[in-house]
């Protein structure tokens, strides 16, 4: 087939003196019959370019539905009275959530369920299956019980576009009840009597910005606004403390945190700000119980004896006086705390070094005497034994437990959970995920890199390959280099079944740990954000030579991969470096971002404001983001192959961003690489759902990635 050619029809952008003109904008009009033609015929031609590689998509399908244990159940989670798992079934797209009595209440180890087995008192709550039918998307979003364990609040997405429909079932009678509530958040909060639940709504841009207070039983409009958040920089949440003593409202923007608290057992009063808001201040609290007595723990980043706390630092404050706080835990330049999960007996901090996720066990005692370290025992960090590994807090409900749930994973180790008791210090390994056809993780091997930056700073790269494979195939070695770099996000060790079927076939997997994420803590996020972006894309492309240079991969065999924000990275080193890659895998790409960010009215932009800058009052901004946007900067010179995926029903990057894109590309590169759109009419950010419609859509990127790179057999 012959590449579809999009029409131009010039339109004019106009800032701080500098007139844009974009031929491919009127792509956003998601109703236009001709839009709708146009990514029809883009799909059309993706599937001409892509039909050879139909017997390796089926191979790689079959090879990850055959490692895979369909019929399956998570290890069981006391809540109360019952143990809550989660099932899944082979054929079956969804999982099914279920519960089953616990037999005596001093035993907390979990029952030993077998899947294929009748499990005594089974109760299913849930089956998302059923949900689904009829609908070409779904996605479940709160999934609440109450505090007795008598009642479910759950919201479901039929679209893609992440507004939910709440309902409500009677976990007695298995009745749904007539409560519905349209077009909302995803979350839900119950009051500890169970006769409210918190909610919350969006605006027209997508933002979080009113929390609700709906009590079971009454019509929608009787509904009560508890917060509204009339600041478009901030969004809202609402969730209660681990205690279950205080419901919270939190209040952030990508710099400021505000809390507001209310006690759980008066859903009808006043929240209460915790602490007022200041700019670029963040905060968390958890509510703890210290020697007796009230507490709100709080993680922060503000100023410490003259220092700002850029990692954050852990302090103390009684309930009453939240502002007269205690530093616990100093501020650390190689250690960013994230986390701390608060327990009747104990507390659990979630930190991050050397660019890796640990976590540590700290006993609570008795000792009330005040002075400094009281009611403190000695922290923990638990070991693993592992050179690269997350390791990560699971589901913990209970206040009051003797055990805490504990998972752990990296790139060759399948997710393991474990229960870990604090009073022995014993790790009891409770599951470990299978993978089918006698997976043997020494066969395996992965290692920390580091590559050089232009400015000098050290880039980790992580590298993951199969033993007895990488460097076998005909010819060099073929790499797949994936990155992200945005919003502080973290890009840890994790195993995936999917990645198997790459290994196996000799490629090396690489993770780019780059500037813009969270890997090496806060300033590393701080140097690849706002007026220091460049720093991300810059990374990248020293993480791609770095590997060429050490004779990892070559550049016809190397083929980077990244997503959404890390979309706009793979089209910035599509500009700057197209001659280290071969092709460009990128799923949601967000490749326009200065025309994004420059409009208010789309969602979430003004809250991307604090990540990016604001064009539209800063004409810096405006020309730095000019300068990097892949959209802007497409040139007439020779570009990688390129496959770009897109979900009509994004809100969160749209999917004209790629659209645009990939017809700028077509009508400017030169060179003849194929340029690929693949949108999935039916999908949002997230893409397809239920987990084969996924399988597929994983096995046709990995196919064409194999193809492009010669190990398509």
């Amino acid at each position: 087939m012959t590449p579809p050619v999009a029409k131009r029809v010039p339109a004019e952008r106009l800032h701080h003196g500098d007139t844009v003109v974009d031929e491919y904008e009127w792509l956003r009009d998601k109703e236009s019959p001709e839009v709708i033609a146009h990514l029809e015929a883009e799909n059309a031609y993706t599937e001409s370019r892509t039909a050879h590689q139909q017997a390796l998509r089926e191979a790689v399908f079959d090879e990850i539905k055959a490692r895979t244990q369909e019929t399956d159940l998570s290890v069981p989670t006391r809540m109360g009275d019952w143990w809550y798992y989660t099932r899944s079934f082979e054929g079956k797209q969804h999982g099914v959530h279920c519960r089953c009595p616990v037999a005596d209440p001093d035993d907390w180890a979990p029952p030993a369920l077998e899947a294929d087995a009748e499990i005594p008192g089974e109760q299913v709550l849930l089956d998302s299956n059923i949900l689904a039918e009829e609908h070409e998307f779904f996605s479940l979003g709160a999934f609440s019980i109450s505090h007795d364990g008598t009642l479910l609040a759950f919201s479901t997405d039929v679209v893609g576009n992440e507004r939910y429909l709440l309902r409500f079932k009677d976990l007695r009678t298995g009745e749904i009840l007539a409560d519905e509530i349209a077009d909302i958040g995803g979350g839900a909060t119950w009051s500890l009597d169970g006769t409210h639940l918190f909610y919350q709504t969006v605006d027209e841009a997508w933002r979080p910005d009113t929390v609700w207070r709906h009590r079971l039983g009454t019509p929608r409009d009787s509904d009560v606004v508890v917060h509204h958040e009339p600041d478009d920089r901030y969004w809202v949440g609402i969730g209660a403390t681990h205690s279950e003593k205080y419901l919270m409202i939190w209040v952030h923007s990508k710099i400021t945190s505000e809390a507001r608290v209310l006690e759980s057992d008066d859903p009808e009063g006043e929240f209460r700000v915790l602490l007022p808001r200041r700019e670029g201040v963040e905060y968390y609290a958890e509510h703890a119980v210290i020697a007796g007595q009230d507490r709100f723990l709080f993680l922060h980043n503000d100023i410490v004896d003259g220092v700002k706390a850029e990692n954050f630092v852990l302090a103390e404050a009684p309930a009453d006086d939240p502002a007269n706080q205690t530093v616990l835990i100093p501020h650390r330049d190689d250690v960013r705390l994230e986390d701390i999960d608060c327990f009747a007996d104990h507390l659990v901090l979630s930190y991050r070094r050397e660019a890796l996720p640990r976590v540590a066990v700290w006993p609570l005692t008795s000792d009330a005497s005040g002075v400094p370290g009281a009611g403190y025992g000695e922290l923990r960090e638990l070991e693993f034994g592992l050179e690269l590994f997350s390791a990560g807090l699971g589901s913990n409900p209970e206040w009051a437990q003797p055990t805490l749930r504990i998972g752990l994973t990296s790139f060759i180790t399948p997710m393991q959970v474990f229960d870990y008791v604090p009073a022995t210090g014993e790790l009891i390994l409770r599951k470990e995920q299978q993978v089918l056809g006698g997976y043997d993780p020494n066969e395996y091997e992965q290692h920390r890199d580091w590559a050089v930056a232009e400015d000098g700073t050290r880039i980790p790269i992580s590298i993951v390959r199969r033993r007895d494979r990488a460097g076998a195939g005909p010819g060099p070695v073929p790499a797949l280099l994936y990155g992200y770099g945005s919003y502080e996000a973290s890009i840890d060790p994790g195993f995936s079944v999917p990645r198997l079927s790459l290994l196996d076939r000799g490629m090396v997997y690489a993770v780019a740990h780059v500037r813009g994420g969270g890997e090496m803590g806060r300033l590393w996020y701080e140097n690849g954000k706002t007026l220091t972006k460049k720093n991300t894309f810059t990374d990248f492309v020293a993480c791609a030579r770095h590997l060429i240079d050490t004779g990892v991969t070559t550049p016809d065999r190397l083929v980077a991969d990244g997503g959404s924000a890390g979309g706009l990275l793979m089209g910035a080193v599509a500009n700057i470096a197209p001659e280290s890659f071969a092709g460009i895998l990128t799923s949601v790409p967000f490749v326009d971002p200065l025309t994004s960010i420059l409009d208010p009215s789309l969602p979430l932009t003004v809250i991307e404001w604090d990540e990016w800058g604001n064009p539209l009052a800063d004409p810096e901004v405006y020309f730095y983001m000019k300068s990097y946007s892949p959209y802007e900067n497409v040139t007439a010179q020779h570009y990688p192959a390129i496959l770009a995926t897109t979900g009509l029903n994004d809100t969160r990057v749209l999917y004209v961003e790629p659209a645009k894109w990939v017809a700028r590309l077509r009508a400017t590169a030169t060179g003849d690489a194929p340029l690929l759109l693949k949108t999935e009419m039916s999908a949002g950010h997230g893409g397809v759902s239920g987990r084969y419609p996924k399988w597929k859509e994983i096995a046709f990127e990995y196919a064409w990635v194999l193809d492009l790179v010669g190990r398509g057999v």
